[in-house]
C-alpha cells in the first residue's frame, strides 16, 4: 500500500510536532538527521519504533503536547516489564471515538441496539473505548466489565442485550453456560464484536454457532489508541483500518523490509493526527497481510486480514522453532476436540518437553486421539509433544484473555 500526498503531510507534520517537543521521539528523530519527507523511499527510513523503546519513557516521556492538554492516560494491559503510558489529549479521545462508531456502522449496529460491553475499564483501554464508541453511536450502552457471569447472563435477558463486545475466551465462556443453563430461547443477541486476542476458525464456529450471532473482528492496541482502529464489514473480507488516522505497512519481521500487499508480515502503524503520543513506524509484532482489491462493501479503507499470531509468539523447543498457530491448525484438524486448548513447556531431564492439553468428549478413545495428535505434531514440526486429552470443560475459561501458552523453563 502506497502512502498517498495527504498521509506524507500529516507524518511531516507529526515530525516537527515531535522535534519541536524534544520529547523521547524528537530526539531519536533529530538523531536520525530526520527533517521533512518527499517520498515513500524518506518514509521508509524512518527508524522503527518498539515496545521497549515505550518503556524507556516511562512515566510521561512519551508526552507531545504541553500537560495541561493530556486529559486522559492508559496503560498497555501486558504483565511483564514497566508499563507504557499513553497520554490522550481531548482530540485524542474524539479521534478513537470516532473510529469506534465507524466499526460499530461497519459492523451494521444503529443506535437501536443494546450493546452489553464485558471488557475492563481502568488504565486498560478497551471497556471505555467500547462505550465511547457506542455513545456517539447514539445507542445503549450497558457497561458491564468482566467477571460475575451469573450477573452478566442476568442483565443479558432483562435488557435484552443485542450485541456483546468480549474477548473472544469470554463469548465462548458466556455461550457455554448459556447451553449449560438452557436459557438461549431468553438471549436476545444478534451480533458479537470480538477483539483482543488472536482466534482460530474452530473457536470462531463454536461461538457463532452456540449464540447463533455474527461475528465482527475488532483490532487496536494501547498504543495506538486502543481497539477500534478497524473491523470487518458484512462480507468479513478483511478488517478496514482508518487509514484517515493511520498510515499501515507489512514488515519482514527479520529484515525489516516492507512487504507488498497479500504477503503476510508484521503490522507496522504511523499515527497521523495523534497529539498526546504520535508514533512513528510503530512495530506491533502482530501478524497479519494487507489484502488487495477492494471490499464489495465499496468503502476504500485498506483491509488487514485476520490476526495470525505475534512475530515474538515464536517458542524454541529442542532446538526447533514453533508458533502456536502452528498447534492450533494441526489441532483444528481433529473434529473431536473442542477449540480449546493449552500449550506447556518444560525442562525435564535435560530436554526441552511440550506437553499439549485439548478437550473432548466422552465418546472417543483418549488414548488413540492422543497418539494420533502426537504423530500430526512429530510429521509436521519435527518432534514428538506429550498429548493429554481432557473431558469438555475440563481447561480453565478466562473472562479476559486466555493463557494458551505456559512456559514454565524459565
Amino acid at each position: 500500500m502506497e502512502i498517498t500526498a495527504n498521509q506524507l503531510q500529516l507524518v511531516n507534520k507529526q515530525i516537527k510536532r515531535l522535534i519541536d517537543c524534544q520529547n523521547f521521539y524528537g530526539r531519536k528523530l533529530k538523531e536520525a538527521g530526520v527533517d521533512q519527507l518527499a517520498s515513500k523511499e524518506d518514509f521508509e527510513k524512518l527508524p522503527f519504533s518498539e515496545k521497549d523503546d515505550l518503556r524507556e519513557c516511562y512515566p510521561l516521556g512519551l508526552m507531545a503536547c504541553p500537560e495541561e492538554e493530556v486529559v486522559r492516560i492508559h496503560s498497555s494491559s501486558g504483565t511483564t516489564g514497566t508499563p507504557v503510558i499513553i497520554p490522550y489529549t481531548r482530540k485524542d479521545v474524539e479521534d478513537w471515538a470516532i473510529m469506534f462508531k465507524r466499526c460499530y456502522e461497519l459492523a451494521g449496529i444503529t443506535n437501536k441496539d443494546r450493546i452489553h460491553i464485558t471488557p475492563g475499564y481502568g488504565l486498560w483501554t478497551a471497556g471505555i473505548g467500547f462505550q465511547a464508541g457506542c455513545e456517539l453511536l447514539g445507542a445503549m450502552a450497558i457497561p458491564m466489565g468482566p467477571g460475575n457471569t451469573e450477573k452478566q447472563l442476568q442483565m443479558m435477558m432483562d435488557l435484552k442485550s443485542t450485541v456483546l463486545c468480549a474477548t473472544s475466551s469470554y463469548a465462548l465462556l458466556l455461550a457455554e453456560e448459556i447451553a449449560k443453563r438452557g436459557i438461549k430461547d431468553k438471549i436476545h443477541l444478534t451480533k458479537g464484536v470480538i477483539g483482543s486476542e488472536r482466534w482460530g476458525e474452530k473457536m470462531r464456529k463454536r461461538i457463532r454457532e452456540e449464540l447463533g450471532i455474527e461475528l465482527y473482528d475488532i483490532y487496536g492496541l494501547t498504543e495506538i489508541y486502543g481497539p477500534g482502529i478497524g473491523v470487518n464489514c458484512k462480507y468479513d473480507t478483511g478488517m478496514h483500518i482508518f487509514d484517515d488516522y493511520l498510515y499501515t505497512e507489512i514488515i519482514d519481521p527479520e529484515t525489516g523490509k516492507v512487504l507488498p500487499d497479500g504477503e503476510w508480515g508484521e503490522i507496522v502503524i504511523t499515527t497521523l493526527v495523534k497529539e498526546g503520543a504520535p508514533l512513528i513506524r510503530y512495530r506491533t509484532h502482530d501478524l497479519s497481510r494487507i489484502i488487495p482489491g477492494n471490499c464489495p462493501c465499496g468503502r476504500t479503507y485498506p483491509r488487514l486480514d485476520v490476526i495470525a499470531g505475534r512475530s515474538d509468539d515464536m517458542m524454541k523447543i529442542k532446538g526447533v522453532n514453533v508458533f502456536p498457530k502452528q498447534i492450533e491448525e494441526i489441532l483444528a484438524s481433529f473434529p473431536e476436540l473442542s477449540s480449546e486448548y493449552q500449550i506447556r513447556i518444560s525442562h525435564l531431564e535435560g530436554k526441552d518437553t511440550m506437553r499439549i492439553y485439548v478437550e473432548t468428549n466422552g465418546t472417543v478413545d483418549f488414548l488413540d486421539i492422543a497418539r494420533r495428535i502426537a504423530e500430526k505434531v512429530k510429521s509436521r514440526i519435527g518432534f514428538t509433544p506429550l498429548v493429554k486429552v481432557v473431558e469438555l470443560g475440563v481447561l480453565p475459561r478466562s473472562e479476559k484473555k486466555s493463557k494458551r501458552v505456559i512456559d514454565e523453563r524459565f
